[in-house]
């Protein structure tokens, strides 16, 4: 079976075990020699896309446990949505056939952080920063609707919120999705911990969604 046959729960099934590894400190640190860079030379079949954090702490790759080819990853600060975001993602699932869609939030994040301290002094930072910030809000804001306002629970609602964004503007995903072709996971990762947990699922995907 090639990585483009799996199916959401099997592309889930080998995140959670590479997850799994790292966090108790076993990676492989498989599929990075010279015969796997000349075997995807021509062609890559990755198994599943990671839209995260562009933090340096939350490198995919590494938390995952994967090699070269294995996952499409794309990063924003904040894993906040633009038009190149929505294209990267509709090309893994319409182009390379990807069957899981993962957003990857973390914790201790700094856009959060900044979104949060905008919404408390009614300030926003300077330059393109300031795209960067507008974007969060809202999630801060929903969070804070829900009687929640830590940090924690903003970067999950933030997650959460950025799953459904993806899956309405994107009517490539929402199909595929509605085909039961793909599945979108939200996950939040501990930075001490190196351990994901899931706080939202859209699609056949049978997995315990961790408040």
């Amino acid at each position: 079976m090639t990585d483009t046959q799996k199916t959401p729960a099997e592309a889930w099934s080998e995140l959670y075990a590479g997850n799994t590894r790292f966090a108790e400190g076993q990676s492989t640190n498989a599929d990075q020699d010279l015969a796997r860079r000349a075997e995807l030379a021509q062609s890559q079949h990755p198994f599943a896309l990671v839209f995260g954090c562009g933090d340096s702490r939350v490198a995919a790759e590494l938390v995952f446990d994967q090699g070269l080819g294995r996952l499409f990853v794309v990063r924003t600060a904040g894993h906040v949505v633009d038009s190149g975001v929505l294209g990267s993602v509709e090309f893994g699932v319409d182009v390379l056939s990807i069957p899981l869609v993962v957003v990857l939030g973390h914790d201790s994040c700094g856009a959060v952080g900044a979104g949060l301290e905008s919404v408390k002094s009614g300030v926003l930072p300077n330059g393109f920063l300031r795209d960067i910030v507008e974007r969060v809000m809202p999630s801060v804001l929903a969070a804070q609707r829900a009687g929640r306002s830590k940090p924690e629970d903003v970067g999950a609602e933030h997650v959460r919120q950025t799953v459904r964004l993806l899956v309405d503007r994107s009517s490539v995903l929402a199909e595929a999705v509605d085909r039961r072709e793909c599945a979108v996971l939200g996950l939040v990762y501990a930075l001490d911990e190196g351990r994901v947990r899931v706080v939202d699922v859209v699609g056949d995907l049978d997995v315990t969604v961790q408040a």
